[in-house]
């Protein structure tokens, strides 16, 4: 009797505990539903599943790309001499001022010249001399009152006097030093009344305007070095960027540092670069008049290269992408982007593929 009622107990707990768990499961159903539909209308996590994620972005148009190679060089001066005298003499003037600026055949040093002066005067007295000589023998020679050998030994010393005529004269034009070209000079290293020779500096002499600069570059880039290509250049004593063109290179790569020379030139009117300056270079390999520039920001790096997020119609795209040449806030894309679309700068690390957007073109 006691074990039937243990049964009886047993079997209407069971009852209870199903009756209970079948009306949860009802009030949750219609509490579901009540849900929803308070969802709908006052619960704002309902609404949070319609927001869209705000974010930028750019219209992909070509633009200008210059591949510049950053190097350093030296200025050079366009024409540069340490003057110095063709002969020996004696300074006998300074027609010039330290710093001063000077046209090409500009007399600056004045040597002695009297002795050679006298030797000019004595061989012009011989000169006539010979000449008188000379006519007398030709009118003889015609009426054959001499012979031609006779003749010849007339002209022959003719001839030489006014060889030894021209030969001092080029000498008394050694005795002025002039400039051989437009410059500036520097400073004087001679004195009146001093005796100079072949090995003593006077001055030295420049000029700065156009000026040259010389740098190298290495050689992988050697196949893209032509004659007038553009570098721009810099200096921390002077003020803004100053372009010169490339005219010269060396024909052949230093074998010891792999790299080629070459010089550039540019005006330099102001004179604010001087010979031997460090300037920064850039050079222009070459140009890109239809480059694809995506700001840096909107590149997304992964393992096996980089991608970026593109809106189309109001949903996000993922699309792989091949890289170029970087500048200071851009990146080239030469491969996977089209001009026109729309890439993503903002919620890069936020958004997925098929994700709405709210998109604000910005330019």
């Amino acid at each position: 009797m006691r074990k039937q009622i243990k049964i009886t107990l047993f079997v209407v707990i069971l009852l209870v505990i199903a009756v209970i768990l079948f009306q949860s499961q009802l009030g949750g159903i219609f509490s579901d539903g009540k849900g929803a539909s308070s969802g709908s209308k006052d619960n704002p996590a309902g609404q949070q599943e319609n927001v869209k994620l705000p974010v930028d972005v750019i219209e992909v148009k070509p633009e200008r790309l210059e591949n510049n190679l950053n190097i350093t060089g030296n200025v050079l001066p366009n024409e540069s001499v340490e003057l110095r005298p063709e002969i020996t003499g004696l300074v006998e003037s300074i027609n010039f001022e330290e710093g001063q600026f000077v046209k090409a055949g500009s007399p600056l040093v004045y040597l002695n010249d009297d002795e050679l002066k006298a030797q000019l005067d004595r061989l012009e007295y011989t000169k006539k001399l010979y000449e008188g000589q000379e006519n007398r023998q030709k009118q003889l020679l015609e009426r054959e009152a001499i012979s031609q050998e006779e003749y010849d030994i007339s002209l022959n010393q003719y001839n030489t006097t006014l060889a030894d005529i021209e030969l001092i004269k080029a000498q008394l034009r050694k005795m002025v030093i002039r400039a051989p070209f437009d410059g500036v000079l520097g400073l004087r290293q001679v004195s009146v009344g001093a005796v100079i020779g072949t090995s003593d500096i006077i001055v030295n002499i420049v000029n700065i305007d156009p000026i040259k600069v010389e740098f190298s570059i290495p050689e992988r880039y050697a196949g893209k070095v032509k004659m007038g290509s553009q570098i721009t250049f810099s200096n921390n004593a002077t003020d803004g960027e100053v372009s010169g063109k490339v005219y010269a290179f060396e024909p052949i790569v230093d074998s010891q540092t792999r790299t080629l020379k070459l010089r550039a030139i540019s005006p330099n009117q102001n004179r604010q670069f001087l010979p031997g300056m460090f300037v920064n270079i850039q050079f222009n390999l070459d140009v890109d008049e239809k480059a694809l520039m995506v700001p840096s920001e909107a590149l997304v790096p992964e393992l096996n290269g980089y991608k970026l997020f593109l809106a189309k119609e109001g949903k996000v795209e993922e699309r792989k992408v091949t890289i170029g040449r970087r500048t200071e806030k851009k990146v080239q894309v030469i491969d996977g982007l089209q001009e026109g679309e729309l890439v993503l700068t903002t919620g890069v690390l936020q958004v997925k593929e098929g994700m709405q957007v709210a998109i604000n073109k910005v330019n």
